[in-house]
């Protein structure tokens, strides 16, 4: 549950920093809609991707795990074409989005110990 709870903020906070620090990023619209777009991404990063990790397992092994940046991409384009309040305008700013969406999905739970529960 943890862990899910980290996905879903890392992806409010990647999309958010991505619009302040990226250009070519941008989010035309309210607070809400790009809370939204993190928790879609959230969800699609904490049960989808996965499954495409499994499947593309042998492209990832031949890439040297580059393939895997493939398949970040992949993901954020998805979020970006489902929430047109999301604008990312070419390929270089989708690359960054995703390393910031997947440095902050690395580091979250690195930073915030996983919680006990007594």
């Amino acid at each position: 549950m943890w862990g899910f709870l980290l996905q879903i903020i890392a992806g409010i906070l990647g999309i958010w920093i991505s619009t302040k620090i990226v250009p070519g990023v941008e989010f035309k619209g309210e607070i809400q809609y790009l809370i939204l777009a993190g928790v879609i991404l959230g969800l699609i990063n904490f049960f989808i991707k996965p499954i495409i990790k499994i499947i593309a397992l042998p492209l990832t092994i031949l890439t040297f795990g580059l393939f895997s940046l493939v398949i970040n991409m992949g993901i954020i384009w998805v979020v970006d074409i489902i929430f047109p309040e999301l604008i990312i305008s070419g390929i270089i700013p989708l690359f960054w989005t995703s390393i910031i969406v997947w440095g902050l999905g690395w580091f979250l739970p690195k930073w915030l110990p996983e919680k006990e529960i007594s």
